[in-house]
């Protein structure tokens, strides 16, 4: 069974996928993680990210695994490495290459082959994942999702007003929605859930009582 998380930046998506795996026993497919290890292996080979068919042959010269809270780039383990704020500057353009969307998104359909996954990201329900199961698109008011980024950013000591966050967030919305591949929409059979109100479990709750028997 494949089900599908996609929704804009701060919706929960990863928290609630990962969360959502855990209760049915589903692997959770780190998607994030696998754009951040090619990220990563660029800025360790000193790749231009800007130049496309430079991006392209590393992408052809590497071989990602991923499990349960790790990821491998050829055999080495690179799980905490990919966290770094150089590797975070490096994603939108290798995300935004085709040549490393196309090899992913065919990875992570390897990775469903073998066994129940759950996925979450902007296109794995209209572009990745085409026939999943349960397709879930999570939303929350531009407003609230600006405020969990508030909090979050405070808890690790970061005073950052709601006005320049919920700034930026428009502005990564509207990118986001206009990327030439991978751009955030939701699938026509995806079922949209609202999350201001809604505890991490509630929301589970709710895609659980969705799942087809």
């Amino acid at each position: 069974m494949i089900i599908t998380i996609d929704g804009p930046a701060g919706a929960g998506k990863s928290t609630v996928a990962r969360q959502l795996a855990q209760r049915l026993g589903f692997r959770f497919l780190d998607t994030g993680a696998m754009y951040r290890a090619v990220a990563r292996a660029a800025i360790e080979r000193k790749v231009k990210l800007d130049d496309q068919q430079a991006v392209t042959n590393l992408v052809d010269d590497l071989t990602i695994e991923s499990g349960e809270g790790w990821i491998r780039v050829n055999g080495e383990d690179v799980t905490n490495q990919i966290r770094s704020p150089e590797v975070t500057s490096a994603i939108r353009p290798v995300a935004d290459n085709r040549a490393v969307r196309t090899y992913l998104s065919e990875q992570q359909r390897l990775v469903a082959a073998a066994g129940n996954i759950v996925t979450e990201g902007r296109d794995q329900g209209s572009f990745v994942f085409p026939d999943a199961d349960l397709k879930i698109f999570l939303n929350a008011t531009p407003h609230e999702r600006a405020r969990r980024r508030k909090e979050e950013l405070e808890q690790r000591g970061n005073q950052v007003s709601l006005n320049d966050i919920l700034e930026q967030q428009n502005q990564r919305d509207k990118q986001d929605a206009s990327r030439p591949i991978g751009r955030l929409v939701k699938a026509d059979d995806a079922i949209e859930i609202i999350s201001d109100g809604l505890e991490i479990e509630e929301v589970i709750n709710r895609i659980v009582a969705l799942i087809p028997k």
